[in-house]
């Protein structure tokens, strides 16, 4: 790929003597604080670092250094604010979008030993956690309470609740019970120079500046998450998931918009087309209707009454736009099935090719159908598969394209067709991220997303943070010159791809 960060600092005429001086300069004040053992400087330890699940990209950073305390973060801070050295943090490593990749010469600083759940608050509903905490074992921690937590990607059982607050993670059950910033309530923070501070509080609400909204998101550019205080759900009173066919991808897509437009909110809401439903049920084997163009998972939860109310509505919805098949779980059990199956999509797709380009976007409801078809189209003109899987309640979706690397050329192609499916979304008035987040992967995209005017306020509020620009350099907010030059070279001479489309 050509894709490559901004370059922030170039001085680097000889890249291996400038690496040598950097770690004789920083390495004797590192270890002041920091055990050695947890300093990692060779170079076949350090290539697990050098990415994350977006592989195709890759950088080896200067060194990693896993601290265990607040006190260690400060001062791996201070060092590198002191000697110009920048800094990534890295949670799990399961991020999709190159966010946590190392800069050269640069420091990766792994947060995966802040691994305590230091309480769970049962009366006020929240838990005080590390970073390094696995999303789902917040879940499991609270189940004791009949609590849990509810953003819920699908890589929950290795991704951490730091990474997920970087990349505002959601999850099926986002549509009703929000992204990760809707069930946060404090961070503790060390800033580019080393200081600790706390942003939001407690409390339900916090005075002044929502800080804590704008740090969730921001990717690492902005702080170094060390606790988070987040907020926990009672398990609802009844719960009943559903499995849906439909013959064509329209009625599908018609069918999610009526739901909504009933006025009712699902716990989840998602949509899988007919490649998608073969490669789940040969792996699962969750009783995925292998016929239809697309399949709709819908979870109601609530009250015992609402529920089976909204239930009986949801039923006469789908039949009314001739949904082939309707499957309702029984029990728990085959809840669970229905679900672990969707969960596994990923997983499924990666036995089809040896390679998977997962996207992610955002695109008003009503067009789900519209961009779906033309995600095939797209997918037919560059001779590539491409696997649609649908948070389509809220109009998040991750297109799958199945490539091979070794292939330059085809790796090339499946780069290409997803950067047309991210214009794609903002043609329709979507945005290019739902919850991967920008990292590198869409740093360009950026460039069309947003006018110089807005991107002169990112850059405003991450000098605020970060005067020295040292906090995953490079990433997420493009610089102006960037886009001047991506602009000039656009292949679509600065109009967008897809004019005959229908704006929403």
């Amino acid at each position: 790929m050509t894709l490559s960060p901004d370059s922030l600092h170039p001085d680097s005429q000889h890249p291996e003597a400038q690496r040598e001086q950097r770690l004789n300069d920083l390495l004797p004040l590192l270890r002041q604080l920091i055990p050695t053992q947890y300093i990692i400087t060779e170079v076949e330890q350090l290539r697990a670092y050098e990415c994350d699940a977006f592989t195709t990209m890759r950088q080896l950073p200067l060194l990693t250094v896993l601290p265990d305390t607040i006190e260690q973060v400060q001062h791996v801070m201070r060092c590198c604010h002191q000697l110009d050295i920048p800094v990534v943090a890295r949670g799990a490593g399961t991020g999709l979008t190159a966010g946590s990749m190392p800069v050269e010469n640069g420091v990766l600083l792994g947060m995966s030993r802040f691994d305590q759940i230091y309480n769970i608050d049962p009366d006020n509903r929240t838990a005080l956690i590390g970073p390094g905490v696995r999303n789902l074992a917040v879940t499991e921690a609270a189940a004791v309470h009949n609590l849990y937590f509810a953003p819920d990607p699908s890589s929950q059982l290795a991704c951490s609740v730091g990474g997920n607050v970087a990349e505002n993670a959601g999850g099926v059950h986002c549509l009703k019970y929000g992204l990760t910033v809707h069930n946060i309530l404090e961070l503790e923070m060390v800033t580019a120079s080393g200081e600790l501070i706390t942003l939001g509080s407690a409390a339900l609400d916090a005075a002044g500046y929502d800080l804590t909204a704008i740090l969730t998101g921001s990717e690492g550019l902005l702080g170094i998450v060390v606790r988070i205080r987040v907020k926990l759900l009672p398990r609802a009173e009844s719960c009943r998931v559903m499995l849906a066919a439909f013959a064509t991808i329209e009625d599908a897509g018609q069918a999610i918009a009526a739901v909504i437009g009933a006025g009712i909110i699902p716990a989840g809401l998602e949509m899988i087309d007919q490649t998608g439903i073969c490669a789940i049920e040969e792996l699962m084997h969750a009783g995925y209707p292998v016929d239809a163009a697309a399949v709709i998972i819908c979870e109601l939860d609530g009250g015992e009454a609402e529920v089976e109310d909204e239930l009986q509505q949801v039923i006469q919805i789908f039949r009314e736009l001739h949904a082939t098949d309707i499957q309702i779980a029984e029990d728990a059990e085959q809840s669970t099935r229905i679900w672990a199956a969707r969960k596994a999509a990923f997983p499924a797709l990666a036995r089809l090719a040896p390679d998977n380009y997962i996207m992610d976007g955002t695109i008003p409801r009503r067009a789900l159908a519209q961009v779906w078809k033309q995600i095939n189209l797209l997918a037919d003109q560059y001779q590539l598969q491409v696997v649609n899987v649908f948070h389509a309640g809220d109009g998040n979706m991750h297109p799958s394209i199945l490539f091979d690397s070794s292939n330059e050329e085809e790796h090339q192609r499946a780069f290409e067709l997803g950067t047309r499916i991210l214009e794609l979304c903002i043609e329709v008035g979507g945005t290019i991220s739902g919850e991967h987040g920008i990292g590198l992967e869409k740093i360009n995209q950026m460039c069309l997303q947003f006018n110089p005017q807005e991107l002169a306020q990112f850059h405003a509020l991450k000098q605020a943070f970060d005067a020295k620009t040292l906090l995953n350099p490079g990433k997420q907010i493009p610089t102006l010159a960037r886009c001047a030059e991506f602009n000039g070279l656009h292949v679509h001479n600065g109009e967008m791809p897809f004019p005959h489309l229908e704006r929403f």
